[in-house]
């Protein structure tokens, strides 16, 4: 996949109107600090056009970047960030709920979780929320240059469990640095962006 053209086209707020775009949406979710923008930024081939942010949970507003006039990446709000106030994380959990229910042209969710750790309450939380809401997530399992390479399918298989995952639920592995898994991922959304042409 070659990315020719990035543009942030739109930013939504709490209050604003989810756009009725003709493009294929693929959504991101994830906990603040998991590496969301690092994995937005690897993808577009941009070192730091989705916004990184040394404070966590600063993405307040679901952002759509346009990838060739082809499709979209979506950006959602990072959750379970403390520093938050319970009125602005209910906020957040209304504005990303409602681009579920809207949107037409979602195609996939990609959740985000840190290989390291097992999947946190907040982890599973969102993980049972985007099934329930009929959608079949992607795991991304980022920071995956951090645990050594013959840990690798020890903690895959320790995300998959501590989400109670199906059989043939999808978790794959992320390096922002090493760019390890970047093809695997680019070869997922041909193969979708191709069902829908």
């Amino acid at each position: 996949m070659v990315i020719k053209y990035v543009n942030l086209e739109t930013v939504c707020g709490i209050t604003s109107k989810i756009p009725e775009n003709i493009y294929p949406e693929f959504a991101f979710a994830g906990k603040s600090n998991v590496g969301k923008s690092s994995l937005i930024n690897g993808l577009m081939n941009r070192k730091s056009y989705a916004r990184t942010s040394a404070e966590p949970g600063k993405t307040q507003t679901i952002n759509y970047y346009n990838i060739n006039n082809a499709f979209y990446f979506v950006d959602l709000p990072g959750y379970g960030y403390a520093k938050v106030s319970e009125s602005t994380k209910q906020k957040w959990g209304k504005m990303v709920e409602n681009y579920l229910n809207t949107s037409k042209q979602l195609k996939l969710i990609f959740l985000l979780i840190d290989i390291r750790h097992e999947p946190s309450a907040n982890d599973k939380m969102m993980y049972e929320w985007i099934c329930y809401q009929g959608f079949k997530p992607v795991i991304i399992a980022t920071k995956a240059d951090k645990i050594k390479k013959s840990q690798l399918e020890k903690h895959l298989t320790m995300v998959k469990e501590g989400l109670n995952m199906p059989e043939d639920g999808v978790v794959m592995p992320y390096s922002a640095l090493s760019k390890m898994g970047r093809d695997e991922i680019y070869e997922l959304l041909e193969s979708i962006l191709e069902e829908n042409n």
